[in-house]
């Protein structure tokens, strides 16, 4: 089935958010606020989700990984309920004002869940009518509890008594047992009851909880799969099909599985508190059972017990979601790794190892190392930081982290230096979303082994991604500094598309020594040399090499602007492209997600272009382009152009001073993805996303595979 016979319909209707495309004839500054101007933000999050499920529909793509981007856009839609959704009601709550975009938080929620309801019957529709069936041609079963052979009901039951009942407590719902607490996105049952329980109390309704420690997919034994075949059951098959072992003596008339999405914003008045660790601890006990935004529920349940849970859960009926499936379809995800089938994913590769066998300060010593992720490994990085914690001259080591991983080698590296006598300080960044407890393990750990430990800065996340060794050499001092666009995470960096900047220079080791400084508290307001930083001149620093390029063009020079980035939403940034847009700046815009500019309007934005890449590795390197009237300025950078990174978060942009490496990131990094023609989406001035493929005549383009195919 064509794609576009399952994608969401409205990727191909005009936005939602205003009647007419603007034209921009008004006159004055004024004009650029015009919210006709600014898309908006949650409904643009979800148009990304849009060209993550299309991956899924894309044959070209290999099958495992069609199910693998099927599952990342179901596990995002769950993010973006938990968090984006969840901000949305907790305005409407507040009485909040509207964005830029001048949509009220009552008829956005309304714009959200029409939005993301075709979304969701497109995930379904993908599974159930393309993958699955693809999947079952391969030989590899995903059984519905309709299509088990007896042989394999048999096993399936025999399995769920011996496995699955004895972890289960049905609660039947009567006026000694009121409606328990539901876990966030835990998979649930909800079973119409006929008949009289043991005490003589009629039967209505009851709850199953599916525990966590349960396994939400179970694999067949191979005599049970066929000969060479593969053969799997979700757990709310099982639930659904032995249900009425767990009622005996009663009737099951009917069980539907249901699934609460909460607000998982973990919030902390961080100024009333003396400890922020523990003040942490005590939130995420509650984190699961917060407010909830989001019903899943299956599409066959009654009208009144929907109307029930609804009550139950105080939401009304633009929180719902039929499903016609599991509700818990991101559990599938499973299969992609439990399956080894080398021909039905992506190829293997082997990262380029630039600082392979080397000693690694040797070689920054001797001028900058630039490393593209995934394409080149990680593992210069750790190797970086290995080599220091064991060097007798080094002196100090200083780290930023945000998200690291399980058993991160980054942190038993720090442990080990701490341990070889280093003087180590490491920033925690305690509020990194969804790993909050990881990271207070993280920062447990690194206590243990003497390292001192820094929460960052009361109101702001320290997002940034530095890395600091001070060496004795000779007689002086000399500082080797790591600068990255992306964590240190040894797997995101073989997922993910990131840059890291390592060098020696002295103006670049000073910048970033002030800021731990300042993180520690130890500093007062500073002024950095060559380095912009959130939350004090990142945003001017932005914002005024956006105004050269206006004046540039303005006298009648070229002004150009390339940015790649994840999100772009900061007003103050959108005017001023807007303006430079006006003057004739020629403005490239690579923006992963979400993006509220709007590009192509008649006389305010037909100078700029917005596209998004959607390929095998997630585009998440951020990457600053300035002409500068031929001495072009390059930059890589934490931060994304969101409020929240320019104006609330600590985060890092720092210049590439190296001509070559500078020619290089924008060569593979900006010009390549620009040249993509057959995973880029471009962003039209009607809200629209629209597929590139190859002009008559034009050979197909993928950046990221002509990188691989580099290596």
């Amino acid at each position: 089935m064509p794609a576009a016979d399952i994608l969401p319909t409205a990727m191909d209707t005009p936005s939602p958010l205003h009647d007419s495309t603007p034209t921009g004839h008004e006159d004055g500054a004024d004009a650029l606020r015009d919210p006709a101007l600014y898309l908006n933000r949650e409904l643009s999050q979800l148009d990304f989700n849009v060209r993550v499920l299309a991956q899924a529909q894309d044959p070209q793509v290999p099958l495992l990984e069609r199910l693998r981007f099927l599952c990342i856009s179901c596990t995002n839609l769950d993010e973006f309920f938990e968090i984006r959704a969840a901000t949305v009601r907790h305005a409407l709550d507040l009485g909040l004002p509207a964005q830029s975009d001048g949509i009220a938080p009552a008829h956005l929620l309304d714009l959200i869940h029409d939005r993301a309801a075709e979304l969701v019957d497109a995930q379904y529709r993908c599974w159930n009518e393309v993958i699955r069936p693809a999947l079952a041609d391969a030989g590899i079963g995903v059984l519905g509890r309709h299509s088990w052979t007896a042989r394999q009901r048999r096993w399936l039951r025999a399995y769920f008594r011996n496995k699955v009942m004895p972890v289960l407590s049905p609660l039947g719902l009567d006026p000694s047992h009121p409606f328990p607490r539901i876990l966030n996105k835990s998979l649930n049952v909800v079973v119409v009851l006929e008949g009289m329980d043991a005490f003589g109390r009629p039967g209505h309704l009851a709850i199953v909880r599916a525990p966590r420690s349960l396994s939400r997919i179970v694999e067949l034994p191979p005599s049970l799969a066929g000969k060479g075949k593969q053969a799997f059951v979700l757990l709310s098959s099982m639930l659904a099909a032995f249900v009425d072992d767990l009622f005996p003596g009663m009737t099951v008339r009917g069980a539907y599985q249901f699934r609460v999405t909460r607000n998982s914003e973990l919030v902390v008045d961080e100024d009333e508190v003396e400890n922020l660790a523990s003040a942490l601890r005590s939130e995420l006990v509650g984190r699961g059972y917060r407010p909830a935004v989001r019903l899943e529920i299956a599409h066959d349940c009654p009208k009144p017990i929907v109307r029930t849970l609804l009550q139950n859960f105080e939401l009304g009926e633009n929180a719902v979601y039929y499903i016609d499936g599991p509700v818990n379809l991101n559990r599938v995800i499973q299969v992609h790794d439990l399956v080894q089938r080398p021909e039905l994913k992506f190829p293997p590769f082997t990262p380029r190892n630039r600082l392979e066998d080397e000693n690694v300060l040797k070689t920054v010593a001797r001028g900058d190392v630039l490393l593209h992720h995934p394409f080149d490994s990680f593992s210069g990085v750790l190797e970086l930081l290995k080599q220091a914690s064991t060097d007798p001259d080094v002196l100090a080591i200083k780290q930023t982290l945000y998200r690291t991983g399980k058993d991160s080698a980054i942190v038993e590296a720090l442990v080990q230096a701490a341990r070889n006598g280093k003087d180590v300080t490491v920033v925690v960044e305690l509020r990194a979303r969804f790993d909050e407890d990881a990271n207070l393990g993280v920062a447990d750990r690194l206590q243990e082994a003497g390292v001192q430990v820094v929460y960052g800065v009361v109101g702001f996340k320290t997002h940034a991604k530095m890395l600091l060794i001070v060496r004795r050499e000779g007689r002086r001092l000399r500082r080797y500094v790591h600068l990255g666009t992306g964590n240190y995470h040894s797997g995101t960096a073989r997922a993910y598309t990131d840059l890291s900047l390592i060098t020696a220079d002295a103006d670049i080791g000073n910048d970033v020594h002030m800021l731990f400084q300042q993180l520690s508290g130890l500093a007062p307001s500073i002024r950095l040399k060559r380095l912009l930083q959130s939350p004090f001149t990142l945003h001017s620093g932005i914002l005024k090499r956006i105004e050269r390029e206006t004046r540039l063009a303005a006298a009648g020079r070229p002004g150009r602007i390339i940015a790649k980035m994840n999100a772009l939403n900061e007003p103050q940034v959108v005017r001023a492209l807007y303006a430079a847009s006006q003057a004739g700046v020629s403005i490239d815009l690579i923006v992963r997600g979400a993006c509220t500019l709007r590009p192509g309007v008649p006389g305010v934005s037909d100078n700029i272009r917005v596209r998004s890449i959607i390929g095998r590795f997630l585009e998440h390197s951020r990457v600053y382009w300035f002409g500068n009237d031929g001495k072009p300025e390059l930059y890589g950078a934490s931060a994304d152009w969101l409020e929240r990174n320019l104006l609330r978060r600590v985060e890092t942009c720092f210049p590439v001073l190296d001509p070559a490496l500078a020619a290089r990131v924008q060569r593979e990094s900006l010009l390549n993805y620009l040249a993509d023609n057959t995973n880029a989406w471009e962003l039209g001035a009607d809200g629209r996303y629209r597929k590139c493929v190859p002009a008559d005549g034009e050979a197909p383009y993928s950046a990221q595979q002509a990188l691989l195919e580099a290596l």
